[in-house]
């Protein structure tokens, strides 16, 4: 963790499903190195409340004003979450959101199912996974196969019935938000991240890039991460 602040704002990274907080291993370095205190969250992935209460947790230890930033299954953690004081704006890659009362499974069923979708696993305890080939084909096609197989060994599995849990509250109403979609994304509908960024109103990039931008692009997913700091930097 960098141990200074630009203009009294931190950056809280909020991670996917099927991963942890080192899938932003790519993007932290770019952001300390302009000086931002940055923190990874660490997520259960066994509901959207056990989940957010991480990412809640993970606000106490950010200093200042935060730029709150989930990609994929992250997103709904950052919209439910959001609604925190210490929260002044709001980023989205390649990720879910929604409004009040809606879960995942909706919006998946909203849309044509991605490929993504025929190769996870449940390992008959509740929890979901993606397969090796999954993992290669789907998740991190922009990636080596030697990293997307690490991945897929260092996964972590998402409780089945978080696709059935309902956001209650939708932060990116009260707050600023941008969104980053993947074009080529396999894993969530590119259709319904522009969706999502309609919804919102966000300051929306497009980038030509499968589901793991911020490993693949993470100069670009950076850069959007600043943007936002910029503006709230502006506003204090």
């Amino acid at each position: 963790m960098s141990q200074t602040t630009q203009n009294g704002v931190s950056v809280v990274l909020i991670h996917g499903a099927w991963a942890d907080g080192s899938s932003w291993s790519r993007v932290i370095p770019l952001l300390q190195a302009e000086g931002l205190t940055v923190v990874a969250a660490q997520l259960p992935l066994t509901s959207l409340a056990d989940d957010v209460a991480a990412a809640k947790r993970a606000l106490i230890s950010a200093p200042g004003s935060v730029v709150l930033v989930g990609h994929s299954w992250g997103g709904m953690i950052v919209t439910e979450a959001g609604d925190d004081p210490k929260v002044a704006a709001l980023v989205y890659v390649a990720a879910f959101s929604g409004a009040e009362g809606q879960s995942t499974g909706e919006l998946v069923n909203a849309h044509s199912k991605p490929p993504a979708l025929e190769t996870i696993r449940d390992d008959g305890n509740g929890f979901v996974y993606v397969t090796e080939q999954g993992m290669i084909e789907n998740v991190a096609p922009d990636l080596t196969q030697v990293e997307a197989r690490t991945m897929a060994v260092t996964q972590g599995p998402l409780a089945a019935r978080t696709f059935a849990d309902k956001l209650t509250k939708a932060a990116w109403k009260t707050r600023p938000s941008w969104y980053i979609v993947s074009a080529n994304d396999r894993c969530v509908s590119v259709d319904l991240e522009r969706g999502a960024a309609k919804l919102m109103g966000s300051t929306t990039t497009e980038l030509a890039s499968g589901h793991l931008s911020l490993m693949s692009h993470p100069e670009e997913v950076a850069h959007v991460i600043l943007q936002a700091v910029s503006a709230v930097s502006t506003k204090q």
